[in-house]
């Protein structure tokens, strides 16, 4: 049984560093597309018997996903022995539990619907939320940023290192960063009262002459994150850096940043950039996925592939 690697349009610059880092060609995909827009793709050669990983991240428009599920359900249809899909980023994450009355738990729906598509395996990267595992009754795989974030800041060499999370929320995040490098901690305690708007801000540690690590997993209008390295500044920090695994980046994102407190912020290709950033450092997780790959096709343990943090 051999491995075959398949992607979806969205993801292809990732699935081809993926499959390079792997040493196996990236496997054919056709599609036909109807006047009004639905789609059709269909893999372009035999996979009976093989064991396929099908690379796409679930970021917008929704087509990303439905695109998906129709590659699964034709690689299972086409009698792959084993149908695993890498999903670099999880959309949809952030909608993880009821919070108010009469809202979907979006997070669970995609988890159904891989599933019911025929998936045997999910392969993903950061979660916004560990106990989104749960919410699958297949394997799931999730993969580390640590990985290649811990190594990158390293060879930083800074001397007053010290780590922060852009809110309450990620104090998990930032603290596993802190204890790791043996450093302080601080929180920036954030009030909004509506999605990406934020009412007020304040920090929670002592910053002063220290070079800051904001720790997120993802960023999104990069308002918090870009507010919070403005705060931290402001306290008396010699620097700020930002490590996020996602960048989503909508709206005005890369203005935000530019125009920052940020002396750098570095992200991984689980999301293609929309446009260049002087400020965006990018490290790639294809050599990560490709070592998962191939420890997951020999029934290996993945456990190498964490650094604890």
């Amino acid at each position: 049984m051999s491995v075959k690697i398949f992607s979806g349009r969205a993801t292809t610059y990732l699935a081809e560093k993926i499959a390079h880092a792997y040493g196996e060609p990236l496997g054919k995909v056709d599609y036909q597309q109807f006047s009004d827009g639905e789609m059709s793709p269909f893999i372009g050669e035999s996979v009976r018997g093989h064991d396929v990983f099908i690379v796409q991240s679930t970021f917008a428009p929704a087509e990303n996903f439905m695109e998906m599920l129709l590659m699964i359900d034709a690689a299972r249809r086409a009698s792959a022995e084993n149908v695993n899909v890498i999903i670099p980023y999880f959309g949809y994450a952030r909608q993880d539990r009821k919070d108010k009355p009469r809202v979907a738990i979006a997070a669970k729906l995609i988890a159904n619907l891989i599933s019911a598509a025929g998936a045997d395996r999910i392969m993903t990267c950061d979660l916004h939320a560990d106990q989104i595992q749960g919410f699958f009754d297949i394997p799931v795989d999730h993969l580390d940023g640590n990985y290649i974030f811990v190594p990158y800041l390293k060879s930083l060499n800074l001397a007053n290192i010290m780590f922060a999370s852009p809110d309450v929320g990620g104090i998990k995040r930032a603290r596993s960063f802190a204890k790791f490098f043996n450093s302080d901690l601080a929180v920036c305690d954030k009030y909004r009262k509506e999605a990406n708007k934020i009412e007020s801000m304040r920090l929670i540690g002592e910053v002063e002459g220290k070079d800051v690590i904001l720790v997120d997993d993802l960023v999104d209008t990069g308002g918090t994150i870009c507010k919070a390295a403005g705060l931290l500044k402001e306290k008396g920090a010699n620097s700020v850096r930002a490590v996020c695994t996602h960048p989503v980046l909508s709206g005005k994102a890369y203005e935000n940043i530019e125009n920052s407190a940020l002396e750098e912020m570095v992200v991984t290709d689980t999301i293609p950039l929309r446009q260049p950033c002087k400020k965006i450092k990018i490290l790639s997780v294809s050599d990560l996925f490709a070592k998962a790959i191939r420890k997951i096709h020999d029934h290996e343990s993945i456990s190498s592939l964490f650094i604890r943090l």
